[in-house]
């Protein structure tokens, strides 16, 4: 399913967008293939139990991206962290895994896009796996706590700086 068509609300969101739909083989495939010897839960599970979350995770950064809105992602992360508590893996290795795809996207949008493209893009790809890592850190405490950890608001950044004051 293509996002291109979305609305573009800053310039530049379009050549990202074609870039991350483009790669996305390559971008999945890299990351899978970094957790598949890594020395945690991930290094021991089926390439299939690697790529499925992946993957999950991809469409979630292209929605974010096509629709400049965190909100699906983070519940996302909040999904994540639950499931992946629940099945004892270690924060850290549930951040490793997001910081695996955030890197493969990160140098294939380097290499694919224009010097022109690259603040915005990077700067948004950042900021969505930034709010998704955040968020899982945040469930992922609060579940090893068994309370409420606070989040940073993370909304200025994305939606240019105007956040609503009342």
């Amino acid at each position: 399913m293509s996002l291109v068509s979305a609305p573009q609300r800053l310039p530049g969101g379009k050549e990202l967008l074609l870039a991350l739909e483009r790669e996305r083989t390559a971008i999945v495939g890299a990351a899978v293939e970094s957790l598949r010897h890594s020395r945690t839960h991930y290094g021991s599970a089926s390439e299939a139990e690697i790529r499925q979350p992946i993957e999950s995770l991809y469409d979630e950064l292209l929605a974010a991206v096509a629709r400049r809105d965190l909100g699906d992602v983070i519940d996302y992360a909040r999904d994540v962290a639950a499931e992946r508590f629940r099945l004892g893996y270690d924060l850290s290795e549930v951040q490793a895994a997001i910081n695996t795809l955030e890197e493969a996207t990160w140098s294939t949008l380097c290499a694919q896009l224009e010097p022109e493209h690259l603040a915005l893009s990077l700067g948004l790809v950042s900021t969505i796996f930034g709010a998704a890592k955040d968020a899982l850190a945040q469930a992922y405490v609060s579940l090893a706590a068994g309370t409420h950890a606070p989040s940073l608001d993370l909304r200025a950044l994305f939606t240019g700086g105007t956040v609503g004051s009342s």
